[in-house]
């Protein structure tokens, strides 16, 4: 009974710091990735450029300044007047700059939403290479024990053949056998160096860097918890919330733009001192205040774009309606093919255990001399199968985990 907990306990150990150390690898890889990878710096330069646009709402329309000089001097009873200097300026309704200001905001928290949108996708993309790379290596080791077994096999064939009882036959079978799994180690080795070239690409490094990866993974001795309501927090769902925040305030735009625009100006016309009488005003100067309204009496423009921001709401409305049972189809059939890898995991061991007590068995026989190395080879065939089958299960399992990861953030 100690035995038995001591082999629980030391397996639980094992597990998790398998766990722990494949989570700190995988994430200082998609760290490193997020801070080199140039479609994340494109999105925030947009986000930045969006900053910028909030800054840029917060202005006034340009001040009209104009000069004119008479080239035939008015006469008025102060003096003929010479020329005309105006300056003027236009200011929106008063709250329009804080509209403007609350709509380019909004825009920018929509770019900032595509970042953690990207980042996800990044992080999604580099696990799955990442665990694919896994899968290669583990099968080539799987390769390489499977190999050592034949060379085992192929020296009691020869053994056996010195004293008559195999024939050369089964030696060139087991040779035969052994280049098989050379060539699929070496096509495996070719997988790895173009998935190693994806993966660093997705890192922006160079191609050849060589990418470390665990050795083996373990699963989870129970299955996390996840709650589809976490769906919700979903970056892909927040931005149509954010789309709908946007045209909310381009709502609040249109309804400032609706009201009347208040100008302020200031006419100075200089005038000339009539020489033909002497009185108190002579020569005096004008100078005129002048205050303006834009009125927009055609106002159908504004009742259109009311009625078109109310169409582009139910809109998005309707397209996070649609992507959410988008991710919760994806969500489910994540959850069920991680179940299935599991399954599938659980299954491949129980019959590599059995492939490998029907190989003790025939290593017993062969010190009967009634070795047969025909059931030799399919033993060794369905062991090999096995242990691929359950590689790619084991990388099914955790890819389907870093889908999961990408839905729900856990």
């Amino acid at each position: 009974m100690k035995t038995l907990k001591l082999h629980t306990y030391l397996f639980f150990v094992t597990s998790f710091l398998s766990l722990s150390i494949n989570a700190q690898q995988l994430q200082s890889y998609i760290q490193e990735a997020e801070l080199n990878n140039p479609q994340i710096q494109a999105y925030e330069l947009r986000y930045n450029i969006a900053q910028e646009k909030v800054r840029e709402a917060n202005s006034l329309p340009n001040t009209t300044v104009s000069a004119g000089y008479f080239v035939s001097e008015p006469e008025t009873r102060t003096g003929a007047q010479r020329a005309r200097f105006s300056v003027s300026q236009m200011l929106p309704w008063f709250g329009t700059i804080t509209a403007r200001e609350n709509y380019a905001s909004s825009m920018a928290e929509t770019d900032f939403v595509e970042i953690a949108i990207a980042k996800r996708k990044l992080a999604l993309s580099i696990a799955q290479s990442y665990y694919e790379l896994y899968a290669i290596n583990a099968k080539q080791s799987v390769l390489d024990e499977n190999t050592q077994l034949l060379k085992t096999y192929e020296r009691l064939a020869l053994t056996s053949v010195e004293v008559g009882k195999a024939s050369a036959v089964d030696v060139l079978r087991l040779q035969i056998r052994q280049n098989e799994l050379h060539q699929l180690k070496a096509v495996l080795g070719q997988e790895f160096l173009a998935e190693q070239s994806n993966f660093n690409n997705l890192l922006n490094r160079k191609q050849s860097i060589a990418v470390k990866v665990v050795s083996d993974l373990l699963l989870p001795l129970e299955e996390p918890v996840y709650l589809q309501d976490s769906l919700e927090l979903n970056p892909e769902l927040i931005k149509y919330d954010r789309l709908y925040e946007s045209i909310t305030q381009s709502e609040l735009i249109n309804q400032k733009q609706s009201a009347p625009d208040i100008g302020f100006g200031l006419d100075y016309v200089p005038v000339s001192e009539r020489t033909d009488m002497d009185f108190s005003d002579n020569g005096k100067d004008i100078v005129m205040p002048m205050v303006s309204l834009s009125i927009p009496i055609f106002n159908n423009r504004f009742k259109s774009i009311t009625k078109q921001n109310e169409l582009r709401q139910k809109e998005i409305e309707l397209q996070k309606m649609e992507r959410l049972n988008v991710l919760k189809t994806t969500f489910a059939k994540a959850i069920a093919m991680q179940n299935q890898a599991r399954i599938n995991i659980n299954t491949q061991e129980k019959n590599l255990k059995q492939a490998r007590d029907a190989e003790e068995i025939l290593t017993k026989n062969y010190e009967t001399g009634t070795i047969d190395f025909n059931e030799v080879l399919d033993i060794q065939e369905l062991q090999l199968r096995f242990q691929l089958n359950g590689v790619e299960a084991v990388k099914s399992y955790y890819v389907q985990s870093a889908v999961i990861n990408y839905l729900t953030n856990q």
